[in-house]
């Protein structure tokens, strides 16, 4: 715990000890995590979000930045697809555009004008593509924005140090 609040403490380049952040348990996550797979991460942001480790260590790059409603948002978007119940479909959609989307969200996502309100209109009759504007342009702020501080991050660039070293 107290790792996890020094990394929260400090800004996002300082923070160095990976294992606060991973699912599970973090020494054999670790362990399982590979030098390879970690390296694949920097081929694109695509390839880190199909990670649950790259997921993981994202968003905790992200809580150090205070921006990880975004990637909450995107995650919320991707389970939201799974959707088949009709009924499920609009109460879920309304909490995630209340909680993310919404003015004054508690967790709100930074959009512009036009895509908050196409996706307000969306939220009439709700279906399983009613975010995908505002997930799309969400995806894109965290690819060109976030995604490249986090592979030029202390925190990845520890990573991958920690990994290499266990190797030799």
């Amino acid at each position: 715990m107290r790792t996890r609040l020094g990394c929260l403490s400090h800004k996002s380049d300082s923070c160095s000890d990976f294992t606060a952040i991973l699912p599970d348990k973090p020494n054999r996550a670790l362990k399982r995590l590979s030098t390879e797979e970690a390296t694949r991460w920097a081929d694109s942001f695509d390839v880190l979000l199909s990670h649950k480790y790259g997921v993981a260590a994202f968003r905790a790059f992200l809580k150090t930045e205070f921006s990880e409603e975004n990637l909450e948002f995107w995650l919320a978007c991707e389970e939201f697809k799974k959707t088949r119940s009709t009924a499920k479909l609009v109460s879920k959609a309304h909490r995630i555009f209340e909680e993310f989307v919404d003015v004054q969200a508690p967790r709100e996502v930074n959009i512009d004008f036009q895509t908050r309100e196409a996706t307000r209109k969306n939220m009439q009759e709700p279906s399983l593509t009613c975010f995908d504007q505002a997930q799309g342009k969400v995806h894109s702020l965290m690819e060109k924005d976030s995604y490249p501080r986090f592979l030029r991050s202390k925190m990845y660039l520890d990573l991958l140090s920690q990994s290499q070293r266990r190797l030799s």
